[in-house]
């Protein structure tokens, strides 16, 4: 290690600024859907499977909840645009945008060019769990996804029911591209229900038991037309480790509801990033 120069101190004691106001973002209308929801009626549910992964389909204006219905279960879930799959949900700048973990009134975000709101969440039932003494917090965009690659470079051996794969194969199905084409497009997730941060020693990601129990949900109003995946993730509640089969794993249900007609009369889907794109060339 390098020795310290003598002004190390002070060069550690300047304050942090943030790279991203909040303030400087559209600011969704919250008082618009808390109105909207209650008169919307179910009109779909999916049933995710333990260690398995299943699509759904979201049309923009419409909500959908994510919710634990058995034993505590923690979810990988990626967002497509669904009419153009090379928009998808941006974990990195929803992460840069937000923080590491997301909740009511803060919104998953699409990649680039595009780059507009393709999901705010609404409600969120472990609001109260806050940030814990050991800097965990839950529904993070900080872990990509449990992967039969990382998996093979710890542990060795060919594991497919990795969060990835499970995402890969759901998708596949449901578009009919060839597994090796639908594995192009999963991408980095956010983690419903998951317990993590980072330790405050080494930086390392961390994972803990999740607080989710049976009845709790995260639920989101879907700013564009949406084509979802959940995997329910062969770690289970994440208290001990993934990519096994050893984790006590329970099925997660998605449920969408469609509103009144006439109570979205004043809202209307994003545009896309109004960047021209020319990038000084």
């Amino acid at each position: 290690m390098a020795q310290a120069p003598e002004d190390a101190e002070k060069r550690r004691a300047v304050r942090p600024v943030i790279c991203y106001p909040a303030e400087g973002l559209p600011v969704p209308d919250m008082a618009l859907y808390r109105a909207a929801r209650p008169g919307a009626a179910k009109v779909s549910e999916t049933l995710i499977p333990p260690r398995e992964a299943a699509c759904f389909h979201v049309p923009a204006g419409s909500f959908f909840r994510i919710s634990c219905v058995d034993g505590p279960q923690v979810g990988d879930l990626n967002l497509w645009n669904a009419k153009d799959l090379s928009e998808r949900f941006y974990s990195g700048k929803s992460r840069a945008l937000h923080g590491t973990h997301l909740t009511t009134g803060e919104r998953m975000w699409s990649s680039f060019p595009h780059l507009r709101p393709m999901a705010t969440i609404v409600a969120d039932t472990l609001d109260w769990y806050g940030i814990d003494e050991f800097g965990g917090s839950v529904h993070d965009v900080i872990g990509t996804r449990c992967d039969p690659y990382t998996h093979n470079l710890l542990s060795g051996g060919d594991y497919h029911h990795c969060c990835h794969s499970n995402l890969t194969r759901a998708l596949a199905a449901e578009t009919g591209l060839p597994p090796d084409q639908a594995e192009a497009h999963v991408h980095d997730v956010l983690n419903v229900f998951m317990c993590t941060g980072f330790t405050r020693d080494t930086g390392q990601y961390f994972m803990k038991a999740s607080p989710v129990r049976a009845g709790d949900y995260l639920e989101f109003f879907a700013e564009i037309d949406l084509l979802g995946a959940l995997s329910a993730c062969p770690g289970g509640d994440c208290s001990a480790e993934h990519s096994s089969d050893a984790a006590a794993c329970y099925p997660l249900l998605v449920e969408v509801f469609k509103p009144a007609d006439g109570v979205l009369d004043t809202w209307c889907p994003p545009a896309r990033n109004a960047y021209c794109g020319g990038h000084g060339v």
